[in-house]
């Protein structure tokens, strides 16, 4: 992409009401633009980075089993009156009728949807196990909306349900969604703490959340700094195998949020390991065995021919959410430092004005050598002085900016400069498109 062409409206102040770096650098950088309180359009830059975080929850799900749908935003409410949900969820639940005076919602989550898909189609074990998840927008009426998209009212959501003809089935379809979010986290560049949390209004009784250590995190959480350095199950994990033990793995360690810290335990975790910290959560996971299959009359007929409730689970990332925790997570004082997998572009081409052309030759050398290689290049090619050049990438966090001057040229040299690390070397133009293309 040239920027001359594209749509990135930068800031040079920061915006009073951002009182966060996820926010502040999400408004300078022209991710998104506020259109009410705790509601946000996502402008272009912005919208890269989510359909990439939205790719790779999508690989790891359906790497684990999981089949995708899509469901409405708005439902019915006597779905939720069968559940037994509709009185009791609050405030936060945007009701809302229709001409005809039907009672809606707008859904803030769709245990109550998906069960209604589940029973009108299966019937017996022999179908089981089934998880269906889908990527969908929910609306949740916060009392007091605030850090941008870390805490905002509409919000992009993965929201995945399994269903399994008794409890141990449906704990080991609860182990699988541990280990996919584990890999998808990492394959985000973050270090998740999957911690004991309250089930709260989704119910059941076991839940973990998954946490990324920040300053800025909205609650305490007590852990084993020992989990930190524990391995992902990674690319090659065999989701029908002992998936038992990667479990145990972490759940021998301390970790827990506030809600369900335990003081005298945490103690007995060596002192030099005790961890006390600031976290955002960025996903979470329930068992809730029939909350909602046995009032919704969801059953299947078992192994003894019985009817019996499906057991089911349901496992939430917040992937809008998921844009300002790695931002949380990844900036400095300069900007965004986006982890690879998620960068809205692969490099950044700045040239530098010149008197001859050659500037302007080598620079369309690099983007057409970057494009054909699949980086996706952004090419600053404004009539800007080098300074706002500079500023603009590393504003947007971009993992390397190549930087073509006519001083450089003259020595047949480039710089490359890399934005995590802040590291430049001076190379010549091909060994540095050479590097670049064998990242």
């Amino acid at each position: 992409m040239r920027l001359s062409n594209y749509f990135l409206p930068v800031l040079k102040e920061t915006p009073a009401e951002a009182t966060i770096a996820s926010h502040q650098y999400m408004l300078r950088a022209g991710m998104i633009r506020q259109s009410g309180a705790g509601i946000y359009s996502w402008l272009p830059l912005g919208l890269k980075v989510l359909r990439k975080i939205e790719a790779i929850v999508r690989e790891e799900l359906e790497r684990a089993g999981a089949v995708e749908l899509l469901m409405p935003t708005i439902q019915q409410a006597e779905l939720w009156q069968e559940s037994g949900r509709y009185e009791d969820y609050g405030k936060e639940m945007l009701r809302i009728t229709d001409r005809h005076d039907r009672e809606m919602l707008f859904g803030p989550t769709n245990e109550e949807m998906i069960t209604d898909i589940f029973r009108s189609y299966v019937r017996s074990y022999k179908q089981l196990p089934l998880n269906l998840y889908h990527i969908q927008w929910k609306f949740r009426d916060e009392i007091r909306p605030r850090f941008g998209v870390m805490r905002g009212r509409e919000f992009l959501m993965k929201d995945a349900y399994s269903f399994d003809a008794d409890e141990e089935s449906a704990r080991k379809a609860y182990q699988k969604m541990f280990c996919a979010y584990l890999n998808t986290f990492d394959r985000l560049g973050l270090t998740a703490i999957p911690m004991k949390a309250d089930t709260g209004p989704i119910g059941g009784d076991l839940s973990h959340e998954f946490i990324i250590l920040a300053d800025t995190g909205e609650s305490a959480v007590f852990c084993d700094s020992a989990l930190l350095d524990l391995p992902v199950p990674g690319p090659d994990f065999d989701f029908d195998g002992n998936l038992e033990t990667e479990l145990e793995k972490r759940t021998q360690y301390y970790a827990a949020t506030e809600e369900m810290h335990d003081e005298a335990a945490f103690q007995e975790v060596p002192e030099e390991r005790r961890l006390s910290a600031r976290g955002i959560e960025v996903g979470h996971i329930f068992y809730f065995g029939d909350k909602y299959s046995k009032p919704m009359n969801a059953m299947v007929m078992d192994q003894n021919g019985k009817s019996v409730p499906v057991q089911m689970g349901s496992y939430g990332i917040g992937v809008s959410r998921l844009v300002g925790g790695i931002i949380e997570a990844c900036h400095d004082d300069k900007g965004i430092i986006w982890p690879k997998s998620v960068a809205p572009f692969g490099v950044g081409i700045v040239g530098m004005k010149d008197k001859t052309g050659d500037v302007s030759k080598a620079c369309e050398k690099a983007y057409e050598t970057l494009t054909a290689a699949g980086l996706d290049p952004l090419y600053d090619d404004r009539d800007e002085r080098p300074g706002v050049k500079f500023s603009t990438m590393e504003l947007i966090g971009l993992p390397y900016m190549l930087v073509i001057g006519p001083k450089g040229l003259e020595k047949g040299i480039v710089e490359l400069k890399d934005r995590a690390t802040g590291e430049a070397v001076e190379l010549s133009l091909d060994d540095a498109l050479n590097k670049l293309t064998a990242e």
